[in-house]
Parts: C-alpha cells; structure tokens; sequence
C-alpha cells in the first residue's frame, strides 16, 4: 500500500536527514510500520523556528513540497492565492498516486485537503482531527469548513475521520479517537503520599497564552494564602517564561513553584508520580495528551471545559472541571485536598481509565484503519 501524508507540519532538512515535530514523528513512526511506502505533502521550513523536532528514522517514497503560507489577515489571503492554487495542483498529483490518503486537520493543507479529496471519493482516507472537534465550540471559519466537509458523506467517501471524544449527530465518516504515550510494559501502581500535607502540582504545555500557565500559578498562590502547602512543577518553553518568571519572583513564589523547562519523558515521568494534581487551565484542547499522561501515573486532572476533557474526566468523576474563576476553583481544590478518600477514589479512577489508552492499542488501532 501506497500511503501519502498531507499536513502542515513541516520537515526540516539538515544535510542528508529529515527531521519535524517529535510527537508528529512518533506517531508517524505506527502509520509506517503497516504500509510498503509512505509519500508526504508538506512544506519545508529551512530551520525548527524553535520547533521541538526530531529525526523521522525510516525512509520515504517522496516528498511533495508545498508552499507555507497563512489566513489571518486580508493581505495575506490575497498573497496566499497563487501558493493555494500552486498546493492544490501539487496535491492532486499527489493524491493520485496514492492507495491511501491521510489528511492532518485542522490547518491550511489540511483544507486543501480535504477539499481536493473529494475528486476522489473511491480511494481509501483517513483524517485526524488533532483539534476541537466540538459542534457547538467556536472556531475559525476554515475549522469549521474542514469539519463540515469531513463530516458530510456526500462530498466526503470512504473516509475514517478520527476525533477526539464522543459527540452526538456525527456522521458515518466519524470516529472517537485518541493517542498514547506509554506502553503496557510502564505499566504500574503508583501510591501517592499520604503522610506529607504538602500537595504536588504540575503543568505540562507550551508556555503560551493559550495554555495559560498563569492561572496554574496563580492557583497556587492563593492556595497557599489559604494556609496550604502546595508546591507547582511547571514544565515546557514558550514566549510566557519571562512574564511567570516576573510573577513568581514579584510575589516571593520561589519556595513554591519552579520552572524546568522542556524536559525529556523519563523526567516528567519521575514528576507525575510524584504529584498528587495535574494542571491544564487551557484555552482550547484536542486530546489533551498532558493530561492523559498525568493520569495514567494517578494524577488528579484540573482542566478546563473544552474538547473531550469533559469526557476525559467523566465530567468530574475522576478529575475537576476548572471554572476559571479562582474562588470557585479554589472551593474545589481545597475539597479534595481536605477529604483524603475523595482524592484517593479520583486519583484510582484516573488510573485506571487512562491506563486503558496504551501505545499498544493505538498502533492496534491504526493497524486496524489501514487494512479496512
């Protein structure tokens, strides 16, 4: 089987190798594995731009090279035009050439697409929605093009779109999907300490706005004001490390929450054993892996109402949904904090529902997907 790869994620090429997103790459490594060839259609930038990448270690047919370019803007639009229509030639060639096509949405390649897929409604196609799949969140216009296209069985044949959670009033073309980080052989019982009264926390995500590590800080200053020994493990890089940086050392939070920057996966998983609550005041989610990974180690996931963290958490069963408002957020912190049953049957809750989603079943699952 012939599979071809369309996605906005690009490749970097340094001398003879080949290198992109590290999560993209581990993933790709699965879809690799169960075809004889696999073909990407991706643009190329000329280095990481501050990228986490690694190298892809397998070998691939071809590369389709598309040109990078964006929506955000009118002027934009009307300079994209021609690169659109130069990508959408290139994926087409592509995609004919392809047994099997797999799409990357949401993104600007990922509506080309999905648009230029349906001239082929008699080829096998998957499409993973990394994003939001929520009908009823908002989203960008081109987001909400994507999902209306992918979701719609009359311009979009023999395709598998795979989702994050589960929602109602999908279509054939849908189905509820997920991603793993750890193995069946990680796989152990972890007890949290009982005996100290200090509570461990920790945020795993880009330091950005739209993860809003701030509000894990601030989370834990005031619980520390309410005579709670706490201490925050803040993990990842981005553009808001000084402004937490500023905050933390502005109001004497040093004793309590530290910063360590991108660390590799044995580290954070030293840290989610050891920490009672796992953190994640974002703005917007797909599979949130972060919080997946925390409870696999029986972290207590506080998140927000996005995405399918609602039934990630089996709204509220095992893990808290965040209100964003640091009173009320507080109220349900210290209420498990306080109850040492109650974050004992969560944190086991947690455990056992995120210990169900390993790598093994992924690649099972995806091997599942090629073969149909």
């Amino acid at each position: 089987m012939k599979l071809l790869v369309i996605s906005g994620a690009p490749f970097i090429f340094k001398g003879e190798k080949s290198f992109a997103y590290s999560p993209y790459v581990k993933e790709l490594v699965v879809w690799e594995k169960h075809v004889k060839d696999i073909s990407f259609c991706c643009p190329v930038w000329k280095n990481e731009n501050g990228l986490l990448i690694e190298e892809i270690p397998f070998q691939f047919r071809k590369h389709y090279k598309l040109i990078d370019f964006n929506l955000s803007s009118f002027l934009n639009i009307v300079k994209s035009f021609f690169s659109a229509f130069f990508n959408m030639l290139i994926i087409m060639k592509a995609m004919n050439d392809a047994d099997h096509i797999h799409l990357r949405c949401p993104g600007n390649m990922g509506l080309l697409g999905c648009i230029i897929q349906i001239l082929f409604p008699s080829k096998k196609k998957t499409a993973k929605y990394a994003g939001n799949w929520d009908p009823k969140s908002k989203q960008p216009l081109t987001y909400r093009m994507q999902k209306w296209i992918l979701n719609n069985t009359f311009l979009t044949r023999n395709m598998q779109v795979l989702v994050y959670g589960e929602w109602e009033n999908q279509s054939k073309n849908i189905k509820s999907f997920f991603t793993a980080t750890y193995s069946d052989l990680e796989k152990e019982v972890v007890l949290k300490d009982k005996k100290s009264a200090e509570k461990t926390f920790i945020f795993v995500g880009t330091l950005a706005h739209g993860k809003n590590p701030m509000y894990a800080v601030k989370l834990i200053e005031e619980l520390i004001k309410n005579d709670n020994r706490a201490i925050l493990h803040i993990f990842g890089e981005g553009i808001e490390r000084a402004r937490l940086e500023n905050y933390i050392k502005k109001n004497q939070l040093e004793k309590f929450v530290f910063l360590h920057g991108n660390q590799n996966k044995e580290t954070l998983k030293h840290f989610y054993k050891k920490s009672h609550f796992m953190i994640l005041p974002s703005k917007s989610e797909g599979w949130p892996k972060a919080i997946a990974e925390g409870m696999f180690w029986g972290c207590v996931p506080l998140a927000t109402n996005v995405s399918c963290v609602p039934f990630m958490i089996d709204y509220g069963k095992r893990g808290v949904l965040l209100e964003m408002n640091i009173e009320e957020d507080i109220t349900q912190v210290q209420a498990i904090i306080s109850d040492q049953d109650r974050f004992e049957e969560m944190s086991t809750l947690a455990f056992n529902w995120s210990q169900n989603y390993t790598v093994e079943r992924f690649e099972s699952e995806i091997e599942k997907l090629l073969v149909k």
